[in-house]
């Protein structure tokens, strides 16, 4: 019988001193609770799901880029080239824009005066504050992008892409040193989903051009097919890995890949093989409905044979993602970006080979 201790070690930390790093000081000192999933979660993704033959999608929600961790986080964590496709709410991708457009985000209070604020024209995210015009000027620049787009239906990547170029385009005229998520995104070809695009005030800026007659549609049946594509080919090449951040549509969107698969399309597969997810929402109250890995293994989301690959860690993100990026900067290996935006065709040009062929795996 397996002896669940056999591999146990003893917690016995040395005292915290100066000048250690972040990734000295998960592995030195995150021995229990939730500081001990973050450092299993730090573990499998340098050890084994950031190396060559995994593809792995990220997801974000909640306000996370006003936060500041789109340019801290993400993008270098993009640029390691260990985030193969992403899928974010759309408030994620509007307040990214803010940073390339130079506009002010500020550290506030969470117990500031709302009337207060909005007789001087603020707008408060918990303890981040800006001022209105930093809305008005990202949707002026929204529209101002958009409305020379052919009327066409796109996937939200293709517009995601569009929406990143010009971004970079505003960034370096204006001297801000830092690129953003969109462009960043853009530049190494990886491909960001949206799954609730009308959510957000780029879906709001798209809806006021559409009543003038101007700018493309959103084409959500082929986000669909084209992210259940890119598992479909990650699973026909290697192996397939999500990282979740939060919960939300962008958790769902990325975990019914497999489902798209086997369920409604009738292929063979068994889930990703990899899932990490930092949450701190309770199954209990619906919060992760479907979604914690032994759950998503009902409905083929993960493959049952790879749940002890799999780690969830009930944490702020705000606090774990620093950390985790912070680890993998030192502990895991740069990899070269696999840009599956420029392979869109091909990629559900082959699942629309497979579902017409009733392809099964091998």
């Amino acid at each position: 019988m397996h002896n669940p201790m056999e591999h146990a070690q003893r917690i016995a930390p040395a005292p915290i001193t100066a000048g250690g790093s972040a990734a000295d000081l998960v592995d030195g000192a995150f021995h229990a609770y939730n500081a001990a999933r973050l450092k299993e979660a730090c573990r499998l993704l340098a050890r084994e799901v950031l190396t060559p033959g995994v593809t792995v999608g990220w997801t974000i929600s909640g306000a996370l880029t006003p936060a500041g961790l789109g340019r801290s986080c993400l993008v270098p964590l993009m640029q390691a080239g260990w985030v193969d496709w992403l899928v974010a709410t759309g408030a994620n991708l509007y307040h990214d824009l803010h940073q390339a457009l130079d506009l002010p985000l500020m550290a506030g209070r969470p117990n500031l005066d709302d009337r207060k604020l909005r007789e001087e024209g603020l707008v408060r995210i918990y303890d981040i504050v800006m001022p209105y015009d930093v809305l008005l000027s990202t949707d002026t620049f929204v529209r101002s992008t958009l409305e020379h787009v052919p009327p066409q239906p796109l996937t939200t990547p293709q517009l995601h892409a569009i929406l990143g170029r010009a971004a970079a385009e505003a960034r370096l005229a204006r001297g801000v040193a830092h690129a953003t998520v969109l462009e960043a995104a853009a530049e190494l070809s990886v491909p960001v989903f949206c799954p609730a695009p009308g959510d957000s005030s780029i879906g709001m800026n798209l809806a006021a051009l559409s009543l003038q007659g101007k700018g493309p549609s959103l084409d959500v049946a082929g986000d669909v097919n084209y992210s259940a594509a890119i598992v479909w080919d990650a699973k026909r090449a290697g192996q397939s890995a999500v990282v979740i951040i939060g919960g939300g549509t962008p958790k769902n969107f990325a975990l019914q890949t497999e489902p798209h698969l086997q369920e409604v399309l009738g292929l063979a597969d068994v889930g990703h093989d990899f899932m990490v997810q930092i949450t701190d929402a309770r199954p209990d109250t619906g919060g992760l409905s479907g979604a914690t890995p032994s759950e998503a293994v009902s409905w083929g989301k993960i493959n049952p044979d790879e749940l002890d690959r799999t780690v969830v860690v009930y944490l702020d993100a705000t606090v774990a993602l620093p950390l985790l990026t912070a680890y993998l900067m030192e502990r895991a290996t740069r990899r070269t970006p696999s840009r599956l935006f420029a392979r869109r065709e091909e990629l559900v040009g082959g699942l629309m080979t497979a579902s017409r062929q009733g392809a099964t795996r091998e």
